[in-house]
C-alpha cells in the first residue's frame, strides 16, 4: 500500500511585486505538523531596475523562517532589527502577540542585476505561546548541524532529529531537514522521524514506490515511520514536519491563531494601525478584504 497520502504541486502566488510558488496551505492539507505555510521564491533574475519590495506587514501566532539559496534580503522589524540575510543563513522571527516587518533588496544591490531564490516558511505556535513577546534571531550557515552518509549531505535547519539539534529556538517538536545527493542513494530515515511528515523536491528527482517525482512537488506521507525513497544524483529535497497540535489553526492573510476572535482582533489592529511600526518605514501593506489563506 502506498505511503504517499497527497502530492501537492506548486501554485503561483503574488507577494507584492514578486511571484512565488505556494506549497502550503492547500485545500486538502492545511498543515503538516506545526508547519502552516511554505512559499518557494524564484528562482528569478531581476534587472537593475527591479527589486524585492515587501512593505511592512503584520504577523501573529507564528514563527517565520527565511532560508535563501541565492540573493539577499534586508529584514527590518518593529523590534528595531535590521539585518541582511544571505544564502545559507536563517532568519527566525517569532511574532507571538504581534510583530511587523518589511523585506527589501538591500540598498547596495538595488541598481544591479541579481537573482532571488529561497524558501519562506510559517510555523504555528503552540496555543499557550500564541501571545508570547515577539523575538528575532539570525543564524549563519556555519551554525547549522551538517553531516554526511554515503554520498548524501544532511543539514538540519530547524528542530531536532536524527540525533542532531539546530540552534534555531523552536517552540514545538518539529524538523526541517535538507538532503543533497551526489549519486543515486536509497534514503531510509523513517525510524528517526515523528509526527506528520512531508518532502519537498527542490531540484533533481526521487523515486518512491515505482513512481518518479520531480521539482516543485511536495509529497505528504501517510506514516512518517515508513519514509523511504531513492534520491537520484544531484537532487536536493527538504523533509519537514513534526507533532500536530490538538487544536485547529485559523489562517487569514498573515495571521495564524487558534481562535477566529483573535484573527478579527488582529485585523482591527492593522486597520487602525495600532501595531508597533517598523522604525524608518512609512509604507504598509493594506489589509486585504479577503484572504486566499482564510479558513
Amino acid at each position: 500500500m502506498s505511503n504517499i497520502q497527497l502530492i501537492i504541486e506548486e501554485r503561483p502566488s503574488n507577494i507584492g511585486n514578486f511571484m512565488v510558488g505556494r506549497l502550503l496551505p492547500f485545500r486538502e492539507k492545511r498543515m503538516v505538523g506545526p508547519f502552516a505555510f511554505i512559499d518557494h521564491m524564484g528562482p528569478v533574475s531581476l534587472n537593475d531596475y527591479e527589486n524585492l519590495d515587501v512593505p511592512p506587514h503584520p504577523h501573529i501566532g507564528l514563527s517565520t523562517l527565511t532560508y535563501l539559496f541565492e540573493g539577499s534580503i534586508m529584514h527590518k522589524d518593529s523590534l528595531g532589527t535590521e539585518v541582511e540575510i544571505k544564502p545559507g543563513q536563517v532568519n527566525w522571527m517569532t511574532a507571538g502577540k504581534g510583530i511587523v516587518h518589511s523585506e527589501r533588496t538591500p540598498a547596495y544591490l538595488r541598481n544591479s542585476t541579481k537573482v532571488m531564490h529561497g524558501l519562506q516558511i510559517w510555523v504555528a505556535l503552540p496555543k499557550h505561546l500564541e501571545e508570547m513577546e515577539p523575538e528575532f534571531f539570525h543564524f549563519d550557515e556555519e551554525a547549522m548541524p551538517v553531516w554526511e552518509k554515503d554520498t548524501v549531505s544532511f543539514k538540519l535547519i530547524a528542530g531536532e532529529v536524527m540525533g542532531h539539534q539546530s540552534p534555531v529556538p523552536v517552540y514545538s517538536k518539529l524538523y526541517l531537514l535538507e538532503l543533497k545527493s551526489r549519486t543515486a542513494q536509497t534514503i531510509r530515515i523513517g525510524d528517526d522521524l515523528f509526527g506528520e511528515s512531508a518532502l519537498y523536491i527542490l531540484e533533481g528527482a526521487i523515486k518512491s514506490e515505482e513512481h518518479t517525482f520531480g521539482p516543485k512537488q511536495i509529497l505528504i506521507a501517510k506514516d512518517s515511520k515508513l519514509c523511504e525513497f531513492e534520491m537520484q544524483e544531484n537532487t536536493t529535497v527538504y523533509i519537514f514536519g513534526g507533532d500536530a497540535f490538538p487544536e485547529e489553526r485559523f489562517i487569514y492573510w498573515n495571521f495564524v491563531a487558534s481562535s477566529r476572535e483573535r484573527i478579527e482582533d488582529a485585523k482591527t489592529m492593522w486597520l487602525e494601525q495600532t501595531f508597533i511600526p517598523v522604525p524608518g518605514e512609512t509604507e504598509f501593506v493594506p489589509l486585504p478584504l479577503q484572504s486566499k489563506n482564510v479558513r
